[in-house]
């Protein structure tokens, strides 16, 4: 039969796996680099998948193609929860998964009443993968009972304690107004609203372009009508907290 299906052009595709997260029926897999349609009756041509594309590799196009299959996606599906972290067919970058690290008390501050060992070993804090805003859902485990911490990108290599001071004990969501072309703005909200989320930390550079980020957490936190403690935190060039 003739019907709408999902074209990838791959001199166009850069593998980044956005397209296989937002494909509800996992009908796009990533191939030797490259996003590949795997099973036209995967397909229900409805193109969930081509906001997401960077690169605009993806179309709809009218073709001979075998009609969508909801049982085979959904054995497809099942299939899937067995299969190992080793044949994630996806970009490993935005694969969901959760580290697991050993609890760590706070005071009221937010801040540890002892040394960690992560700390005397140089141990990595991060809970959970990925932490880039553009590849997060808006809905996942590691963010129940949750404390965000959104930062500008350049904040971990400017302050010295990063790990130690802001990433332990919360879920991290990285981004950069000014190179990244999204709405963060959009995206944050939802994770407000669909989340049961504790805490939401804004930490940033000194730097104009920043702003975007602060005026994207504080207004999506406003949007989504939940009253919960937020903070903004400032980083100067040389690496120093000038406001909190």
């Amino acid at each position: 039969m003739v019907r709408k299906i999902i074209d990838i052009n791959e001199e166009k595709c850069n593998g980044c796996g956005l397209c296989a997260n937002a494909c509800h029926e996992s009908a796009i897999e990533i191939v030797n680099g490259k996003a590949r349609l795997i099973k036209d009756d995967f397909c229900d041509g409805l193109g969930d998948c081509l906001p997401e594309c960077p690169t605009g590799a993806i179309r709809i196009i009218e073709r001979e193609a075998a009609e969508y299959d909801d049982d085979a996606v959904k054995a497809h599906k099942q299939s899937q929860k067995t299969v190992s972290h080793a044949h994630f067919s996806g970009c490993p970058g935005t694969r969901e998964q959760i580290l697991k690290r050993e609890p760590v008390s706070e005071n009221t501050t937010g801040m540890s009443e002892t040394p960690s060992t992560a700390k005397q070993a140089g141990i990595s804090e991060l809970k959970q993968w990925p932490v880039q805003i553009r590849l997060l859902s808006d809905k996942a485990s590691f963010y129940d009972n949750a404390n965000l911490l959104i930062a500008a990108d350049c904040t971990a290599y400017a302050y010295a304690r990063f790990h130690e001071d802001f990433i332990r004990n919360h879920v991290v969501l990285v981004g950069c107004p000014k190179l990244d072309d999204t709405d963060y703005q959009e995206k944050l909200t939802a994770i407000l609203k669909n989340n049961n989320i504790r805490s939401m930390k804004v930490v940033r550079m000194e730097v104009p372009c920043c702003g975007g980020l602060e005026y994207a957490a504080v207004n999506a936190l406003k949007n989504s009508g939940k009253f919960i403690p937020w903070q903004v935190v400032t980083i100067s060039l040389d690496g120093k907290i000038i406001s909190e």
